[in-house]
């Protein structure tokens, strides 16, 4: 199973090339000691490729819950489904059962090069390079490379096969080695080259200026935007959700209705415009029962949230998937954003619902 100290495979055990497709979609653009719980999580839950190929998109989005870049959790799914139609060898475990051609694996949903390689060369010793956040930190220091590795993608994968070219019939042990590294001594920050086996070799440690690596592009202004959130209730204590289309970084999530507040908007018109134009619902905003920030890659969101009663009209999804009325106690069955979890505990709080009074799992 994945560990803190590296990934795949642990010595003397059972190599399970699902469990390693799933760890390496899940460290795609995450770090491995948030992924760990998440990936034992998923196992429990959906043990075996058959399980997952099974399972309906919002239970796989509900797992994913709170890992952010949902879209991973989608691919996932879909390759796992493609796996079970295509290959048919989902509900054998052993590693004879999958193919170990490289086109196969990228032709999958989600599966890059280095994903791809990842999953190849530590499920079956197969001698593919890999490229991902750890690897290319170590290469960038070895090398003193002075431009920023995304700009130069092709030279650190010439470096990487390299690397896996030079360790023949041990592909497995080199990328696992590599990842180590990066993982424990080549951290981005106060690396320990002291104990590091390649500081003799390491060009950015000879130079004395191990921080100055890998070296990053300037960075981008983010842009900020506050967000008029609407927690409807209706007579019934039930509150209105939405579910978001199945696109960008969060689609297929549920949400409470809201939208960008216009330069010069008062945010309870904010709040009811959204309703009117995403709902076609109109409500009554009171007062607010909470404000939060959350920053993702590419913006800063300000969310300010108020109470509503709805008033007339029939909810309609004119901008999403689906919408609902959902009782408070039942919000944990739906996936949401990470922002969300804050929304629905102080809305628990304020209507006094107390975490004894909700469903257990399972």
């Amino acid at each position: 199973m994945v560990t803190p100290e590296g990934r795949w495979p642990l010595p003397g055990q059972a190599i399970d090339p699902y469990g390693v497709l799933v760890a390496e979609v899940m460290l795609q653009q995450t770090q491995l000691q948030v992924v760990l719980p998440y990936w034992r999580r998923w196992m429990a839950a959906f043990p075996s490729l058959e399980a997952l190929a099974a399972a309906e998109e919002q239970a796989v989005l509900l797992q994913w819950q709170g890992l952010g870049y949902y879209s991973r959790g989608r691919r996932l799914l879909a390759a796992a489904r493609s796996i079970r139609e295509q290959w048919r060898c989902g509900a054998d475990r052993s590693c004879e059962a999958w193919p170990r051609e490289l086109e196969l694996w990228l032709a999958l949903p989600g599966v890059g090069r280095s994903t791809a390689g990842g999953i190849l060369s530590s499920a079956f010793n197969s001698a593919l390079p890999i490229l991902d956040g750890n690897v290319r930190r170590v290469l960038a220091r070895l090398q003193a490379h002075p431009r920023p590795p995304m700009r130069q993608q092709a030279l650190f994968w010439q470096w990487s096969e390299a690397l896996v070219a030079a360790a023949p019939g041990r592909g497995r042990d080199c990328n696992q080695a590599l990842m180590d590294l990066g993982a424990t001594l080549c951290t981005p920050r106060q690396p320990s080259c002291g104990v590091c086996p390649w500081r003799a070799s390491c060009a950015a440690y000879a130079a004395g200026t191990p921080d100055h690596y890998p070296v990053k592009d300037a960075p981008r202004s983010v842009p900020f935007q506050v967000i008029g959130v609407g927690v409807v209730l209706n007579a019934a204590g039930e509150v209105l959700i939405d579910q978001r289309l199945n696109e960008g970084l969060l689609g297929g999530l549920w949400e409470f209705p809201g939208g960008k507040q216009e330069p010069g908007e008062a945010i309870a018109h904010t709040i009811q415009r959204e309703l009117q134009e995403e709902l076609a619902i109109e409500a009554e905003v009171g007062d607010e029962l909470i404000r939060l920030e959350h920053a993702y890659s590419h913006k800063k969101l300000r969310f300010v949230v108020h109470l509503c009663r709805w008033r007339s009209g029939e909810p309609q999804p004119l901008a999403s998937q689906q919408v609902r009325w959902v009782r408070p106690h039942d919000l944990d069955a739906y996936p949401f954003p990470a922002a969300n979890a804050r929304i629905i505990a102080a809305l628990r709080q304020h209507l006094g619902i107390a975490a004894g009074d909700l469903p257990q799992a399972g």
